[in-house]
């Protein structure tokens, strides 16, 4: 049974999010601020996180980075921002997922299960490739095919197509990609990633205006289709 540490200050929220754990056959830890947070993750035994933004003690952004500093265990940001800056800031510093109050249940305990599923447990191998419907990526071959015939990509098309399937199903936003591939210097225009995107489903896509592999979460990022 996976442990979710869930860091909220609200007692109604944090009451609901834990009955919901337990229904759907997580067991929740609570923490009701971030040094709360810090003393649960220390103790060890936590599975993942869902993080309020709004904390008493202090900015919950500034929480995840201190937690990414230290561990690689998904978090999911459960906050009423909606704005579409504080979506990207939330993934830019590491952030797993990010679901915006209210939620239902059902897709509360999907991202969970979403999540978890994307970071292997530890010691365990790194997959050697990736693969949904008709796409292949083999990673040690360097290789990508559709349907069984091999897609040429060039250099940067195969380090975007290699990034982003290494992260299945999570947003990778404009900058951290571009940061990757191209550097620091590059986050300040999207225009490079945007050529080299429409490229990559001009050759990977049977319709790039509908994508089935890499999907476009508009004003924040990409996000790879899930392999199965």
């Amino acid at each position: 049974m996976d442990t979710i540490l869930i860091v909220e200050d609200e007692k109604t929220i944090r009451d609901f999010v834990a009955t919901a754990l337990r229904n759907g056959g997580f067991a929740p830890r609570e923490a009701d601020c971030a040094e709360a947070a810090m003393r649960e993750l220390a103790a060890g035994g936590c599975d993942a996180v869902l993080l309020d933004l709004g904390l008493p003690d202090r900015d919950g952004l500034s929480l995840l980075r201190e937690i990414r500093e230290q561990s690689d265990l998904p978090v999911i940001i459960v906050s009423a921002r909606s704005q579409e800056n504080d979506k990207v800031l939330a993934l830019d510093y590491g952030a797993d997922d990010y679901i915006t109050k209210p939620f239902g249940t059902p897709e509360l305990l999907a991202r969970i299960r979403a999540a978890l599923r994307r970071h292997p447990s530890a010691g365990e191998k790194p997959a050697d490739r990736y693969s949904v419907g008709e796409l292949t990526i083999d990673y040690e071959r360097r290789l990508v095919t559709l349907g069984g015939e091999e897609v040429h990509l060039t250099v940067n098309e195969y380090r975007l197509v290699e990034l982003l399937s290494r992260h299945p199903g999570r947003v990778l936003t404009y900058d951290a990609i571009s940061q990757a591939i191209w550097g620091q210097e590059a986050r300040r225009s999207n225009q490079l990633l945007r050529v080299n995107m429409a490229n990559i489903r001009r050759k990977l896509e049977q319709n790039p205006a509908e994508p089935r592999y890499i999907h476009t979460e508009v004003g924040v990022g990409y996000r790879m289709a899930e392999n199965v």
